[in-house]
């Protein structure tokens, strides 16, 4: 009987210190979620101006698509078309470019139309894919903004624009999740 009460105890002490590691590990899962959401309420007020790139692919609407695919590389995602000066005109990500050159979902692989695009691809220009009204965000703006524009409209990519009209760097996603990493650590 003694084997039985003891054995007994043994589990209870054993269910009493799983209990508390679970409490701790509960309090701890709670204390990163309150960090995490007093970060990210920080991160909403970081003026887009010290997240964006302000490195980025210049392109005229001249330019041909050659240059294009050449200078998106890496890092590179997109590209601003601006004036002679630096006014925007249009945007292009990698994802309109792959939309250029999709194939018409009507013919075949193998069809005249089909080379006769690629033909007129090679003398085509930005000008010709960029979106010439893209979305954009103002060099004053906050994160929160941004993080509301590309959330309503499904871009991953904002050209960040002045008063008039001129690029000062592109946001993009990653750069808001690279800061959001560095600041939940």
């Amino acid at each position: 009987m003694e084997d039985v009460v003891g054995i007994s105890l043994t589990k209870a002490s054993k269910t009493k210190k799983m209990h508390i590691i679970h409490s701790k590990r509960r309090l701890l899962q709670l204390q990163r979620k309150e960090e995490l959401s007093h970060n990210i309420r920080y991160i909403s007020k970081v003026p887009v101006s010290l997240v964006m790139d302000r490195e980025f692919l210049k392109l005229h609407p001249d330019d041909p698509l050659s240059k294009l695919v050449q200078e998106l590389r890496g890092e590179e995602s997109s590209a601003v078309v601006v004036d002679d000066e630096g006014r925007l005109l249009g945007f292009v990500t990698m994802k309109d470019l792959l939309n250029f050159f999709a194939p018409p979902k009507r013919y075949s692989l193998v069809g005249l139309s089909l080379l006769k695009k690629y033909s007129v691809s090679r003398a085509s220009r930005v000008g010709d894919i960029m979106v010439k009204k893209p979305i954009t965000i103002h060099v004053d703006e906050n994160l929160g903004r941004a993080i509301q524009i590309m959330l309503e409209t499904g871009k991953h990519h904002l050209p960040v624009v002045d008063d008039e009209n001129r690029v000062h760097g592109v946001l993009e996603v990653k750069d808001i999740i690279r800061l959001i990493r560095i600041v939940s650590y």
